[in-house]
């Protein structure tokens, strides 16, 4: 990890963290939109080529990682107590 940060790492960092922490509050629905957005953007990276590929490879690794975590994480799929 290098000492200086691209906009678009420091972009992309930030949804992580936007996604985290919606997550440790149990809100699924923006979570997943987080997720979505940060698909989008790892997508437009690899497009333009705006990070250098060893980068590039970090994000799409961590891109993973969130879509196996979040695999059924909404609350559709959530029973209530009640019934």
């Amino acid at each position: 990890m290098g000492l200086f940060k691209s906009r678009a790492e420091i972009e992309l960092d930030g949804i992580i963290r936007q996604i985290d922490m919606n997550m440790s509050n149990n809100y699924k629905d923006a979570a997943q939109d987080g997720l979505k957005e940060f698909a989008s953007m790892v997508d437009d990276m690899k497009r333009s080529g705006k990070v250098k590929p060893k980068v590039l490879a970090r994000y799409e690794s961590m891109l993973d990682e969130y879509k196996a975590k979040m695999q059924g994480y909404t609350h559709k799929d959530q029973k209530p107590f009640w019934t």
